[in-house]
């Protein structure tokens, strides 16, 4: 990489560029606790450096060295999801009586966004006072099969070891335009113990909820919220993420593992709620995650194909790393008993996750 400018927390570098010349920029945030890169190409988080509790920092978060990594099949690694995180049964939903068919894209559903979804977009970008970058991205009306233009913006800020993501999209139709739907998320898969580290079993995962979004064989929510009690998606108490995986509960033989959404009592605009603690006994890494959104979608990498040129050439296996994704729940547009998802003409959807990284 070529062209570093450097400031005092923040610097930047070519990353590549596309096939059309579109170049490619890594943005790093350091706060001397946390290093950070964040890519324009996807928003992807490509590198968090983290220290143990020997004070040597590692980095834990699953992606590639080059933007061919980023280009190639590969699990949203680190990437900013858009339209729609998650799963919208056979892409199919209605607003205000007319019905709209976007890409299935995945087992006959459409997932995160879409095959060209803002994980495959080049991000505008520019530095925050501070330590932090801000990437923008227009997405037109018809966007994916999404109506409304949609005008997005997705601040990556670092303070204290502490790393948050501010979402912003408002829907740039004037009044009387159409209604749009919008559900955004961060997609890193994180390993505590170092991203070359493999199997996550041993590290503990909490989610302090009660209710869960019961899904089908196909990970679409039936529309039950039911509670975690006498099940192993009760993570109130922390349990290694190993001590559910080969459970015979139907949860967790259609996931493979955790693939779930948990709702989050007290979340609301502009009050964060704990969503999720993962910690790791061998560094004693410990990550809280926090958010304002209604629910919190964790995922134990049970659907990861091997993947041989991760970082360092290293080769990614399954359950090599868990993400934790704050958001709507999955498929809110067909389900009118979930919170909503529906942004209107000249309405601003705002939302914050803070990624906190100490040590035990």
């Amino acid at each position: 990489m070529t062209a570093e400018t450097d400031t005092t927390a923040l610097s930047t570098s070519d990353f590549g560029a596309l096939a059309d010349g579109t170049p490619v920029q890594r943005w790093h945030l350091d706060d001397g606790t946390l290093r950070v890169a964040v890519l324009t190409y996807g928003g992807a988080l490509q590198e968090i450096l983290a220290p143990d509790r020997d004070g040597a920092r590692a980095d834990v978060t699953l992606g590639f060295d080059d933007l061919a990594g980023y280009l190639g099949p590969q699990p949203y690694f680190g990437a900013l999801i858009g339209r729609y995180a998650n799963r919208i049964a056979a892409g199919r939903f209605r607003l205000n009586g007319r019905g709209y068919q976007l890409e299935a894209n995945h087992a006959g559903h459409h997932l995160h966004g879409g095959s060209a979804g803002f994980d495959r977009r080049v991000w505008r970008a520019e530095p925050i006072d501070g330590c932090g970058v801000r990437l923008a991205l227009t997405s037109p009306d018809g966007d994916q099969g999404y109506p409304a233009r949609l005008d997005v913006t997705v601040e990556y800020t670092l303070a204290g070891g502490a790393l948050r993501i501010g979402y912003s999209a408002t829907n740039a139709e004037p009044e009387g335009g159409p209604d749009t739907i919008v559900n955004l998320t961060n997609h890193a898969y994180l390993n505590l113990a170092g991203h070359a580290a493999g199997d996550i079993g041993a590290q503990l995962a909490q989610v302090p909820a009660a209710r869960y979004a019961r899904s089908d064989a196909d990970l679409i929510p039936t529309g039950e919220l039911p509670e975690v009690t006498g099940t192993p998606l009760d993570l109130r108490a922390a349990r290694p993420f190993a001590a559910g995986w080969d459970d015979g509960f139907d949860q967790i033989v259609n996931a493979g593992g955790y693939d779930h959404s948990w709702l989050l009592d007290g979340a609301a605009p502009g009050r964060p709620v704990p969503a999720a603690r993962i910690s790791d006994p061998g560094s004693g890494r410990v990550l809280e995650v926090s958010t304002d959104q209604p629910a919190v979608h964790l995922y134990s990498g049970n659907m990861m194909e091997p993947l041989p040129g991760g970082k360092g050439g290293h080769a990614y296996r399954r359950r090599g790393g868990f993400c934790v994704e704050t958001h709507h729940l999955p498929d809110s547009p067909n389900h009118p008993g979930f919170p909503t998802t529906v942004l209107r003409p000249g309405q601003t959807f705002r939302t914050g996750t803070t990624f906190r990284f100490t040590t035990a």
